[in-house]
């Protein structure tokens, strides 16, 4: 069945759109129902109609802080930045302008953190670090993989989480793998080669698959995925 999916969708969309018809999420293939993705695209819009209020009142509570806002204040109003630059990866549609905006305000409050914290070598050190770490996140949340699976209502359960890698583009894959510790790469290099077994004893064609289990299996230390 051909679906209405949209050409940039959000969360709950992509993950559908993952799901229909993929034979590592169910066997036989399930395909999704229209009304499951309408409701789907229906919620993902409505998430974006409200990060665009919640955007627009950052963006004036950013304009209006005074110059003696107190530290609490000032770093509260970074995270909220923050975890509004993560939603909107989640998101229909393109929101640059709004992640450009985004930086540029983080960019000026950690400016004056730098000034509060003087010459502090141990206070440098550490915002430094943190700005790299920083701007790794927000690397890793360009693969819409990582952006679904680190949302805090991600719609990818634990149980999915071998087919949607499994399922995804080597760029994501990589990505993911930068998110897990060895012990959850462990446990997800295992439920995917039980996956790719039971699929290719139906026949299923896992070629491309095994390509990702084998970045899985490299981040262990493990040349090569088991052939059945």
């Amino acid at each position: 069945m051909e679906l209405p999916f949209t050409h940039k969708p959000g969360r709950r969309e992509r993950h559908l759109r993952r799901r229909h018809e993929n034979p590592l999420f169910a066997w036989p293939p399930k395909e999704v129902p229209p009304e499951d993705l309408l409701a789907a695209q229906q919620a993902d819009h409505e998430e974006m109609e409200g990060f665009r209020r919640d955007f627009r009142a950052l963006v004036q509570k950013a304009v209006a802080l005074p110059p003696d806002a107190g530290s609490e204040v000032v770093l509260g109003l970074k995270e909220a930045l923050e975890r509004q630059y993560e939603q909107s990866f989640g998101l229909p549609e393109t929101h640059t302008e709004e992640r450009t905006a985004i930086r540029k305000l983080i960019a000026l409050i950690m400016q004056a953190v730098k000034r509060a914290a003087g010459v502090d070598p141990l206070a440098r050190q550490e915002l430094a670090e943190e700005e790299e770490a920083r701007e790794i996140h927000f690397r890793l949340l360009e693969q819409p993989l990582v952006a679904d699976l680190l949302h805090p209502a991600s719609p990818i359960g634990p149980d999915q989480l071998a087919p949607a890698v499994l399922s995804a583009t080597l760029d994501e894959v990589a990505a993911v793998l930068q998110i897990l510790d060895p012990e959850q790469c462990a446990e997800l290099a295992e439920q995917a080669i039980r996956l790719l077994e039971e699929r290719a004893a139906h026949g299923v064609d896992v070629a491309a698959a095994r390509r990702r289990l084998d970045l899985i299996l490299a981040s262990l230390g493990v040349e090569d995925a088991p052939r059945h």
